[in-house]
C-alpha cells in the first residue's frame, strides 16, 4: 500500500464520520514524521503494515470525538506551533482575530507597554504578541497550575520572555496599557449540546453561568483598575452575548466601544478603551 492509498482510506474513514477529510493528511504526516506541507512530494512511497495500522487506529479515536490537536500534541497558533494539553483550551483560529485586533489598538506604540493576557491558556494570545512586539512587557495570567506550565513550555520552545502568573483576572496589575483575553463566554445550557471534542478540554475555560458571561462582567471590572487612563480591553465573545457585554461596558462607562466581525462574519471581538479624567461622559459604539 502506498501512502497516497493508505490517505484515501483515511479521508474516506473521516467524512463517513463526519469529520473534515482534510485531518487524514495531519494525521498521516504525524504518524510517517512528515512535514504536512511536503507530504504530497512522498504519497508515491510504500508504508509499513505498522503505520497503517497506527494511522487507522488514530483516526479511530478522532472519530471518537477526540480533538484532533491533542492527538498530534500541538496546533499552529498566528505562525507559532505551539504545544497543546487535554485540559488546557485548544487555541481556536478565530482568537488569531483577537491578536490582530490587539496589535491594532496599540499601532505604532512600542517601548513602554505593558500588556496583560487574562486566562491565558496554553499562552498563545501573550505569546503571538509578544512575537510580534519584542519590546512589549507582557503578563499572562491563569488560575489552573496546568496551564501555567504549558505555557512556560510554549514560551521556552520559542525563546519568547513573558511573565506568567497563576492568578485570576489581571492579578490587581496597575497600569497597564492592554488587557487582552479570551475568556469563557459559553452559557452552562450549552453542555448538553457541546461536541464531545470540548468534554477534552478545562470546562472552566469554556462555561461562565447562565448567559456565559460571569466571567467577563467581572473582567470589565478588573480590567477597569488594572487599565491607565486611555488603556485598551480587548475580548472575545460569543455573537450571541457579545451586545449584552457591550451594554454593561458602555453603562460602566467605557469609551470607544467598539464590536468587529470575524472571518465568517459573525460579531466576535469587543474592544473598548477606559476613558480620560477630561473626557465626557457619552459613549461611542461602532461597528464594523
Amino acid at each position: 500500500m502506498t501512502r497516497l492509498e493508505l490517505l484515501r482510506e483515511l479521508q474516506g474513514r473521516l467524512e463517513r464520520a463526519g469529520k473534515p477529510g482534510l485531518e487524514a493528511r495531519f494525521i498521516l504526516a504525524h504518524i510517517t514524521h512528515t512535514d504536512p506541507n511536503t507530504l504530497a512530494a512522498s504519497l508515491f512511497q510504500a508504508v509499513s503494515s505498522d503505520v497503517a495500522e497506527a494511522a487507522q487506529a488514530m483516526v479511530g479515536v478522532r472519530i471518537s470525538g477526540y480533538p484532533l490537536q491533542l492527538l498530534l500534541g500541538e496546533t499552529e497558533f498566528f505562525g507559532l506551533r505551539l504545544k497543546v494539553r487535554g485540559g488546557v483550551l485548544i487555541p481556536r483560529p478565530e482568537t488569531e482575530g483577537l491578536v490582530e485586533r490587539a496589535l491594532e489598538l496599540i499601532r505604532g506604540q512600542d517601548d513602554g507597554i505593558r500588556v496583560v493576557d487574562v486566562g491565558t491558556g496554553s499562552g498563545a494570545i501573550a505569546l503571538a504578541l509578544k512575537h510580534m512586539r519584542p519590546s512589549w512587557q507582557i503578563w499572562a495570567t491563569d488560575i489552573k497550575a496546568q496551564a501555567i506550565a504549558l505555557a512556560q513550555e510554549n514560551a521556552l520552545e520559542h525563546g519568547l520572555e513573558i511573565q506568567l502568573m497563576q492568578a485570576p483576572y489581571t492579578a490587581n496589575l496597575r497600569d497597564v496599557d492592554l488587557v487582552v483575553s479570551n475568556p469563557p463566554y459559553l452559557p452552562d445550557e450549552y453542555r448538553d449540546e457541546a461536541p464531545p471534542e470540548l468534554a477534552y478540554e478545562d470546562p472552566d475555560a469554556l462555561y461562565s453561568g447562565y448567559d456565559g458571561l460571569d466571567m467577563p462582567r467581572e473582567l470589565l471590572n478588573q480590567a477597569w483598575h488594572s487599565l491607565k487612563p486611555g488603556g485598551w480591553l480587548a475580548l472575545e465573545l460569543s455573537p450571541f452575548n457579545i451586545y449584552d457585554l457591550l451594554e454593561a461596558a458602555l453603562a460602566q462607562g467605557w469609551k470607544q466601544t467598539q464590536i468587529h466581525f470575524d472571518l465568517t462574519q459573525q460579531s466576535r471581538y469587543l474592544v473598548a478603551q477606559k476613558p480620560w479624567p477630561e473626557e465626557p461622559d457619552e459613549a461611542v459604539l461602532a461597528e464594523e
